[in-house]
């Protein structure tokens, strides 16, 4: 397993380019498989889970040919899906798993889903129980199983349904309205407060009709997918290391261009700005639904804040880093409601007690969440990834400010989501 050991920085700045989004690479394959006619892809992710979701569709015959970050899909319809000759790995993505599930529910044929350790420990509940009752069977639920490796088996005959979930999740939403794709009638979920949306703005981009009610969301079934292009625009969280970093050691102005700004996504820079941070956006657009920016940060004295309710949902993969910050920041950081931290690629909230505080920082958990005091001045150790990207590219911005240098051990899952994630974070490094 490698190991990368990260020293301090005196100051960060520049323009730093981060990949393309990943909620929108995975749904751009989606769509653009299900679509009636060939569709293309710029900016895709390469990552190891956004691949995972497209190599999960050329197993069912879809033919996409990929150059670089730039994709050819040629869609083969709702209905022109076909066996996969074996199993569908899905590496270490949730979000592969629980989209495929949607799709899946639509096809008259078994399929077994298989993931890494770290995937096969998180539960599928929460999908299984609606797509059961739009007619997907779980062939492995009888044993109470709902982590992979599990088989499912879809149907011609999905039923429409109307589903009020428990919780705000983009994931379980968008796998609900992707098998209503295939139901009579119209499907909506209900949330309890709003997830990101770019499941249903690349539907309606897509030809589908969708209806938006407060917190529900609706579509009609069997509509004709016309998916002809999308272009991913960079990603916010990936870019929320480098803007954390910015708001800690940027004299000058750091800047990340291109940047998704979707409403559902920006609860990172709402927080931020909560805590005192200079962010803002310039040179403002759009494509394809979804706007755009150049987001622009600049050292800033950070202050405790209350992190809380309907702007969690938005800001659910910004939290390790967010709590980074919090132990630069002068006062008491409370999160709360984040709990759904638990059941990420690892218990992101004792993981993220557990290492910093190997650094010096002063972080109590909670059964939802973290109580940080700041600011505390941190020190370099040696600490564990989880197999968590996130708790890695968190540690690592936290080991810029440390005093001495830090090794972070077992770095090899950042490439789930950022593979040039360390030569980016060389770019932007002032040691002199």
């Amino acid at each position: 397993m490698r190991s990368k050991t990260v020293t301090p920085a005196n100051a960060v700045r520049g323009t730093v380019a981060v990949p393309g989004d990943k909620s929108i690479s995975h749904r751009a394959v989606i769509l653009g498989a299900l679509s009636n006619r060939m569709c293309s892809v710029e900016n895709f992710l390469d990552g190891e889970d956004c691949l995972c979701t497209m190599e999960a569709f050329k197993a069912m015959d879809v033919p996409i040919v990929r150059r670089g970050t730039s994709l050819q899909i040629q869609g083969l319809g709702l209905d022109g899906l076909k066996t996969p000759s074996g199993p569908i790995w899905c590496g270490n993505s949730g979000t592969t798993t629980r989209l495929l599930m949607g799709v899946l529910t639509g096809q008259p044929f078994e399929v077994r889903l298989e993931g890494d350790p770290s995937l096969s420990k998180r539960p599928m509940d929460r999908v299984v129980d609606p797509l059961s009752k739009m007619g997907a069977f779980f062939l492995d639920a009888k044993s109470g199983s709902t982590h992979l490796p599990l088989r499912m088996r879809g149907t011609h005959s999905v039923k429409a349904l109307q589903w009020k979930s428990p919780v705000a999740s983009a994931q379980v939403k968008s796998a609900i309205l992707l098998a209503g794709l295939y139901a009579s009638g119209t499907t909506s979920v209900d949330e309890p407060s709003a997830s990101r949306d770019h499941t249903e703005r690349m539907l309606q981009a897509s030809g589908v009709p969708v209806k938006r009610e407060g917190l529900r969301v609706s579509i009609q079934g069997t509509a004709t997918v016309r998916a002809s292009s999308f272009l991913v625009p960079s990603d916010l969280s990936s870019a929320a290391f480098f803007l954390a970093a910015g708001l800690l050691l940027a004299k000058e102005e750091l800047i990340v261009p291109a940047v998704g700004i979707n409403s559902t996504r920006t609860g990172f820079v709402n927080i931020v700005k909560m805590m005192g941070g200079q962010c803002r956006f310039v040179k403002a657009t759009d494509s394809g639904g979804e706007p755009i920016a150049d987001v622009v940060v600049k050292k800033s004295a950070l202050r405790g804040t209350v992190i809380e309710g309907e702007v969690i949902p938005r800001a659910i993969d910004e939290i390790p880093i967010l709590a980074v910050l919090a132990t630069q920041a002068q006062g008491r950081t409370v999160i709360s409601n984040a709990q759904e931290l638990r059941l990420k690629e690892s218990d992101r909230l004792a993981a993220l007690r557990e290492e910093l505080t190997k650094m010096g920082a002063k972080i109590t958990e909670k059964p939802d969440g973290l109580i940080i005091e700041g600011p505390t001045p941190l020190k370099g150790a040696v600490v564990k990834s989880h197999g968590d990207h996130r708790l890695v590219m968190s540690l690592a911005i936290a080991a810029l400010v440390a005093e001495g240098p830090t090794t972070i051990e077992e770095v090899e899952c950042v490439a789930t989501s950022f593979p040039n994630f360390w030569t980016l974070l060389d770019s932007i490094r002032v040691n002199a």
